[in-house]
Order: C-alpha cells, then structure tokens, then sequence
C-alpha cells in the first residue's frame, strides 16, 4: 500500500482517487529510494508506472517542507513536448489536494507568454531542454535554489542532440541538489559522461532494460512486397482486428501523411502526429484521440515516447523501428499496465535485415503471420546468417573496362561541349611557368645523385 511510504495523507487522497491500490513493482523500488534524499539511477519499461514513481517523492518534499521565499525548487526535463505535457496531467491529478503549482516550458508556446508564468514562481518546472535555456539565457528563470532535478528519459535527451544542452542546465542548478535520472532504456556505458557529471554517488535500479520483454503484448511480423502491398495489408488487418485504438508508425513525415490521407479515404477516423504540425495542431490530435474522436492515430517516432493513451491495443509498424530501443517505445504505447496488446510489423525485403538485427539486439523470436488473401511474392531470404541477415546471392563484380560499351559519336560530341567551360584544377607553379600543354622537366642522374 502507498500508505507504507508514510506519504502526507493530501498525497495518499489523490492516489486513491485516482484508483492506484498497490504501488507497481517500480514504485516500490523508486519511491523509498527517492525518499532517502539520494541521487538515483533508474531503469524501467514504459507503462510500469515510473511517472508516479518519482512524482510522489517529490510532491511529498514540496508538501513536507515549505519554502514560500524561494525560487524553483524542483526541475523536471523531458525530451519532446508530448511527454511534458504528459507528465503536467500525471502532477495535477497527483498535486490536486496541495497547492503545488507547476509550470510548463516547451516549444511551440510564444516566449514572452511563458516568461509571464516564470514571473509567477511555480515551484516545479516541467520542460524540454532547448526551450528552457533559452530561458536561462534570457536570465528568466534562476535554479539558484532547486532542491531536486529529474531527468526523465535522458538517453532520448542524447540521441536527440540535448547532450550539451543537459550539462549546461545541470551545471546552472543547485550543487546540493537532489538528482534521479530515469529511462526506459538505459545505457550507462553509452551515458557514462552524464551519470559521472550529474550524479554524485546514485542509487542504482536497473529494472529492466531495453531487451526486456512485454510478456503481455503479442509481436508479430508480416511479409511484405511493397509500399502499396502494405497499404493492402494495413486495411486488411484493421479489418480483422477490430481494435478500439490504434497507433500506426511511420519512418517518415511524407510517408504518415500519406499513410493517414489513405486510412481517411476509406473512412477511417485517423490522425496524424509528427514534428511538421504547429503545437496547437498536436494538442487538438491528442485530445481528439483520448476523448474517442480519433480510432487511429498515425504517427513517426516523435510520439513513441510519453503517449498515454487509454485503450490502446494495436500498433502497427507500417515501417520497421530503425533501432531496438525505438521499437521497445512504439511497442510500449499498447499493453500497458498490465493489460494485454498486439504489434504487428509489416516488413518488406529491403527491411529484413533491420527486424533480424532488433529481434537480435532484444533477444526475441517475431511470430510469423500470414493474412488470408493478400500473401505476397516476398517470402523472406533463401539463406540466413547466424545473426538472422539476409546473405546476398552473389558478390557484386567491378565493371570490366574493356567490356564498356563504345559511346556513340553524337553522345561523345555532347559530352565534349558540357566539358567545355569547366573550371580546371587550379595550375602548379611548373605550369604556370611553363604554359599549357608541358609537363614538368625531369631532372637528368648524374654520378652524384642518389639512384
């Protein structure tokens, strides 16, 4: 029960309303951890409640000791918008019987607006990184007297290029201050820098990792010839599964577009989500999806971390994750929370070589699926590797010379005029002197000179 963690009864209150009755097993390892006061290193798969692992920790530090002279006393960074504006709805239904505030600072939102709610001295900040050093450039925000910094998903913050961006943060904030760095994939041999930086002598929870299996969401992969194969098949399946709420990933922006333009087309209730749309666009796409007004929702890998969506129990890869950490995020937005799913993957020829390297990187075996009709001429390589990969039919020959096809006069005529006019490499000192047309003198032995 939360009840053990000896959390202020206003805290117990909104856990109770909101329906939690026994602590995930990550809750149980975060939250007296986070308790302690100690730095802390945690890993854990999505939808295994880590949100509310590190938000009740702090909230109870907010409730416990008040600092009404302060600044902000606690930082949350998130890698994309979605997910900040996942986490402030988990902090307002959690803080809903205190008078914590909490301030949202991200991209898409104008500057001199979140400036105005700055002024207003939220205690807890929730932000992605590049928005809020703008912030500290513009001397907006002062983390002079933060208490506690949470880095949620910061191997996302990594790839995305917020490496520095994070440091600079860091080195801003309160030295005394309490960190938890926490992800669903967690490298600490590719984080190392980070961790050593960031965090003095931290707890270490390493739950689960990115080969963790869901045991409760089903993966399956189709074989597929090509684009319009897929978009035959993506149909088909819809029409066998009858899921309530889909989430279908695309590699590309073009290619979600195209791909939630053909679910519409034949009446499908989709949407799409990808780094293109302004933030009110994004805002109205969530919102349409978890109020039932949307069935699918089509999306690239920016919405693969921090959707919560309720209902979820399809996703479709239309293309294949490019790595195993992104495929365990996209698989992650259905089965969660116990609550059994399904992620099918719809893999064309030019793809196999990727499944087989995320089936390796994960250690899972994908189930093979045959859809009833629409079976292709693609039935995988005739030969495998060790490691699963294709091997190529043959080794591809450097073009013989003497076998090149005469050029036709005409077409060398044509190619002469293009060369002409051509900047030439600029001339050596020798030639220079010498004038075009002469190479170089060679200089003559003589007895003396070396042979």
């Amino acid at each position: 029960m939360f009840a053990e963690y000896s959390l202020h009864e206003r805290l117990l209150k909104a856990v109770n309303k909101l329906g939690f009755e026994q602590p995930t097993e990550v809750q149980q390892q975060v939250i007296p951890a986070a308790l302690s006061g100690k730095d802390l290193l945690a890993s854990a798969e999505t939808g295994s409640g880590k949100t509310a692992a590190y938000l009740l920790p702090l909230l109870q530090r907010m409730v416990a000791q008040d600092a009404p002279n302060s600044g902000t006393r606690a930082l949350i960074l998130l890698p994309t918008r979605e997910l900040a504006r996942q986490v402030l709805k988990h902090f307002s239904d959690l803080a809903g019987f205190t008078r914590i505030k909490a301030g949202l600072i991200t991209g898409g939102v104008e500057f001199k607006f979140q400036r105005a709610e700055l002024r207003k001295n939220p205690e807890v900040v929730i932000a992605t990184p590049g928005r809020l050093l703008e912030h500290l450039s513009a001397n907006s925000l002062d983390l002079a007297d933060l208490e506690m910094l949470v880095l949620d998903e910061a191997d996302r913050m990594l790839d995305m290029g917020f490496a520095d961006d994070v440091m600079t943060i860091a080195d801003a904030c309160s030295s005394v201050r309490q960190t938890l760095l926490l992800s669903a994939t967690l490298s600490p041999k590719r984080m190392g820098q980070v961790i050593d930086k960031v965090l003095r002598d931290p707890v270490r929870l390493l739950l689960s990792g990115a080969r963790d299996q869901h045991a409760q969401i089903a993966q399956q992969i189709v074989l597929a010839d090509d684009i319009k194969h897929k978009e035959r098949l993506l149909r088909r399946l819809l029409e066998i599964e009858q899921p309530d709420k889909v989430v279908v990933f695309s590699n590309t922006r073009a290619g979600a577009d195209k791909v939630g333009s053909l679910l519409r087309f034949h009446g499908y209730r989709a949407g799409v989500l990808h780094g293109d749309l302004t933030q009110d666009e994004r805002n109205r796409i969530m919102q349409l999806m978890r109020q039932g007004g949307l069935q699918i929702l089509v999306a690239t890998d920016v919405a693969a971390r921090g959707l919560d969506i309720k209902g979820v129990n399809l996703v479709i890869n239309f293309d294949m994750a490019r790595s195993g950490d992104e495929h365990v995020h996209r698989v992650g937005r259905t089965g969660r929370a116990g609550e059994e799913g399904l992620a099918i993957s719809l893999i064309s020829a030019r793809e196999w070589n990727l499944m087989a390297s995320v089936e390796r990187y994960l250690r899972i075996k994908f189930e093979r699926r045959d859809v009833p009709g629409l079976e292709g001429k693609y039935k995988g390589p005739e030969k495998l590797k060790a490691s699963g990969k294709a091997v190529r039919s043959g080794k591809r020959k450097k073009p013989d010379p003497r076998k090149a096809k005469p050029v036709e006069k005409g077409k060398q005529r044509h190619r002469d005029r293009k060369q002409i006019g051509k900047r030439r490499t600029p001339a050596t000192p020798v030639e220079q002197r010498l004038g075009d047309g002469f190479a170089p003198l060679k200089r003559k032995k003589t007895d003396d000179s070396e042979p």
